[in-house]
């Protein structure tokens, strides 16, 4: 009996108002047979003891007739003030979930529920990791209040650039990341550097000010089988290297040495005179 009721509840889906009248009806409607049952069984053995102040017949209409009438009533209310209440429950525990997974200030969702997207995530997506870049700067200049609001209009461009099969979350400070799914990997990567150009070809509106920001990205392939963590490190090494090179830009983890190498040197660090950062070389290795 317990076991049916918690079935009625969760599948009444008690987050609407609807449903809450359901179970109250259902409940009711269990108490008046179970009223029924329990009348069938004893009104016989009463009869035969002589505790029946009318015949058997009468007894047992009477007392169908009340138990829809009073006990149907009773249980029914009782039902719907017990539904209310877990109604409350199940929003308050709805809305204490959504909260603990999401970042108040962008709307998005927060590391936690991005890293539980990412375990998810059998194959055929890439995961980015995107940098606002230079953002102390813009909070040293402009104030934190501007820097807020960069980040809200960051993560708004971002939902509006990646539709519902992708996943967009903060990360934390300036650090953005999003699991881009459902497309071929040219077009993902075309998707990803039209956002990036996005940002950086227009300006942000706050306390006066028109800021223009920069973002910098790293990319890394999510196939079957291949482990989250070492999709994340890789991610956020080709992020290391997009910085290493000028800020502005989106690196993907398949460029590697040729593109630090060769980018470093389009930015006027030569091999002969001061050589690729010691820190790009160690996080790729060398």
């Amino acid at each position: 009996m317990r076991n049916w009721i918690s079935l009625q509840a969760d599948f009444g889906d008690l987050q609407y108002r609807r449903n809450v009248y359901v179970f109250a009806l259902k409940m009711a409607f269990l108490a008046v047979i179970l009223s029924g049952v329990i009348i069938a069984l004893t009104m016989p053995s009463l009869d035969l003891l002589g505790l029946l102040p009318v015949t058997l017949a009468h007894a047992i209409g009477f007392s169908a007739i009340f138990s829809w009438l009073i006990g149907g009533t009773v249980s029914g209310m009782l039902s719907l003030f017990a539904g209310f209440a877990m109604r409350d429950l199940a929003l308050s525990r709805a809305e204490f979930e959504k909260l603990s997974r999401t970042d108040t200030l962008s709307g998005l969702l927060n590391r936690r529920a991005f890293t539980e997207a990412l375990e998810n995530t059998d194959g055929n997506a890439s995961l980015v990791i995107f940098d606002v870049d230079r953002f102390k700067a813009i909070n040293d200049r402009f104030g934190h209040g501007c820097g807020d609001a960069v980040i809200i209009a960051v993560s708004a461009m971002l939902t509006s650039a990646f539709d519902e099969m992708s996943v967009v979350a903060r990360l934390g400070g300036e650090e953005f990341g999003v699991i881009v799914s459902g497309e071929p990997l040219e077009a993902r990567m075309e998707r990803i550097e039209s956002v990036r150009a996005r940002i950086a070809g227009g300006a942000i509106r706050a306390e006066g000010h028109d800021i223009r920001i920069t973002v910098s990205g790293g990319v890394a392939d999510l196939v079957a089988e291949r482990n989250k963590q070492a999709v994340y490190a890789s991610a956020d090494r080709a992020l290391y290297l997009a910085k290493a090179l000028g800020r502005n830009r989106v690196v993907h983890e398949r460029e590697g040495l040729h593109h630090a190498w060769h980018g470093l040197v389009d930015n006027g660090v030569d091999g002969e005179n001061r050589g690729p950062s010691d820190n790009v070389m160690q996080a790729y290795g060398i």
